[in-house]
């Protein structure tokens, strides 16, 4: 039998890692408490449904997918990661790309 508690702290803390949140940056998006954020993904409290969306929002996810069983991180939110690390790394040869002209131009 599955335990709704552990589905709810396994799937958020999957869901904050992937996008690269801390604890008190989720709770900073919810408008909550680091320590509250921490007693629901250790088991210790469980969220109104309000709070569900709040949190869902938060991660950018449906609030449905924090009761997902599925054993891995859903595809969307691998994806997501991947898109935003390879729009961080073309604006980062941006930037490089730019400097490199402007020290070129004063040489």
């Amino acid at each position: 039998m599955t335990n709704i508690r552990d589905v709810l702290a396994r799937n958020m803390k999957a869901y904050r890692n992937a996008l690269g949140l801390s604890q008190a940056k989720l709770a900073e998006r919810v408008n909550t408490s680091t320590h509250y954020i921490g007693m629901i993904e250790t088991k210790n409290n469980f969220p109104s449904p309000e709070m569900l969306e709040r949190i869902a929002q938060a991660l950018e996810i449906d609030t449905m997918d924090l009761f997902s069983t599925e054993t891995s991180l859903p595809e969307k939110m691998k994806t997501y990661r991947k898109t935003a690390l390879k729009d961080v790394k073309r604006l980062l040869g941006q930037i490089i790309d730019g400097k490199l002209k402007d020290l070129e131009k004063e040489i």
